[in-house]
C-alpha cells in the first residue's frame, strides 16, 4: 500500500485507524492530532516529511521541544504519538523502516495520587448519610458515596449512570468508560443496600412527578439540568461538603481520592494488579501500577513509625 500523498492525509489516516480499531476516546484523538500536527510542522520548516524523517530528525525535534520549555510530560506524550504513528506507517507499508523505535524518551515523572485510609472512608460515608437537606438526598447521598468505593468507577461514568443499569438489585454495574469501552464492577453489600433503599426513594419520587405531567429520567441520579443528571461539578462540591462533615481534611478529598482509595486498599488486601486493571478500566496495567508505590510508600512508613529498631533515641 502505497503511503499517502501529504502529512494531514498521514495523520487523518493514523486517527481514523485509532478510532475504528481502538476506540480511541475524542479527547485522545484530538491530543494525538494537535502533537502530530506541531511535528509535521516542525519538519515542514526544514523540507522534509513524514515519509522520509529519520531518527536524528525525531530526535532533534525532541530537543527543540525541550528547548521550548515544554514539560517532560507534553514531550513524552509528543513521542508517544510520533511512535504510534510512524508503527503504524510500517505496518501498512508507508515505510519500510520505522524510525522511532529506538528512541527513548524522556518518561514521566511519578505522582503519587493523594489517597484516603479506611477510617477516612469510613468518616466521609458517616458524613454521606448525615448530610443533605432532606431524608431524600442523605439516601441519594449515601448511594453515590458507597457506589464510588466499592466501584472505583470515574465519576463521569457514577453520575450518568442509567437507571436500568442498577435495577433487579444487581451484585454487578455494567458500565460505559473511556473510549465506549464497557466493564462490569462488583456492588458491595452496602452498596447494594444504598442502592436499593435511593431506587425506592427516587423512583416514588419519578411517579409523583410524571403524576404531574412530568416526564421519567433515564438516570440513576437525576438533575433538572441540561445533562439530566447530576453533574461532575456538583459532585465536587458535595464531596467537600462531606468531607467537612466528616472532619477529613478538604484538600485531600476529591471523587477522584475515593478511585485511588479503591485501588490502594483492594491491592493492600491482596488483589492483584491485573484484577484491579480490569475494575479500574485501565487500558494499560502500566497505568495501575502506580498503585503499588502508592502502598510500597505507606509500607515503609508503617515499619519507621511502629518497628523497634527503626526509633533512634534521638527521634522525635
Amino acid at each position: 500500500m502505497s503511503a499517502p500523498a501529504t502529512q494531514d492525509l498521514w495523520i487523518s489516516a493514523f486517527l481514523e485507524a485509532q478510532a475504528a480499531e481502538l476506540g480511541a476516546a475524542t479527547n485522545t484523538l484530538l491530543a494525538y492530532g494537535r502533537d502530530l500536527k506541531d511535528f509535521a510542522a516542525w519538519l515542514g520548516r526544514r523540507n522534509a516529511e513524514f515519509e522520509a524523517a529519520d531518527q536524528d530528525m525525531i530526535e532533534a525535534y525532541l530537543i527543540d521541544c525541550d528547548a521550548q520549555g515544554l514539560s517532560r510530560a507534553t514531550r513524552a506524550r509528543r513521542l508517544s504519538a510520533i511512535k504510534q504513528l510512524y508503527r503504524f506507517a510500517f505496518e501498512e507499508g508507508w515505510r519500510s523502516t520505522n524510525p522511532a523505535i529506538q528512541i527513548k524518551g524522556p518518561g514521566r515523572q511519578k505522582r503519587l495520587p493523594k489517597t484516603l485510609d479506611v477510617a477516612e472512608v469510613d468518616r466521609l460515608l458517616e458524613a454521606a448519610r448525615q448530610t443533605g437537606r432532606s431524608t431524600a438526598d442523605k439516601v441519594r447521598n449515601t448511594c453515590l458515596m458507597e457506589i464510588l468505593y466499592a466501584t472505583g468507577m470515574r465519576v463521569t461514568e457514577l453520575v450518568s449512570l442509567p437507571v436500568s443499569s442498577a435495577r433487579g438489585d444487581p451484585r454487578m454495574l455494567l458500565v460505559l468508560g473511556k473510549g465506549g469501552k464497557e466493564r462490569m464492577v462488583p456492588l458491595s453489600p452496602p452498596a447494594r443496600d444504598a442502592l436499593a433503599a435511593w431506587l425506592t426513594i427516587r423512583d416514588e419520587a419519578e411517579d409523583a412527578a410524571v403524576a404531574n405531567g412530568g416526564q421519567r429520567s433515564r438516570f440513576l441520579f437525576p438533575s433538572r439540568g441540561k445533562s439530566g443528571h447530576l453533574t461532575r461539578h456538583r459532585f465536587f462540591a458535595l464531596i467537600k461538603e462531606l468531607a467537612v462533615q466528616g472532619g477529613v481534611s478538604p484538600d485531600k478529598v476529591t471523587p477522584h481520592t475515593l478511585r485511588h482509595a479503591f485501588a490502594t486498599h483492594l491491592l493492600a488486601n491482596g488483589a492483584d494488579l491485573r484484577s484491579i486493571q480490569t475494575l479500574l478500566g485501565h487500558a494499560d496495567v502500566a497505568t495501575t501500577e502506580i498503585y503499588t508505590h502508592v502502598l510500597d510508600e505507606r509500607l515503609s512508613e508503617l515499619v519507621l513509625q511502629h518497628h523497634p529498631l527503626a526509633k533512634d533515641e534521638g527521634r522525635d
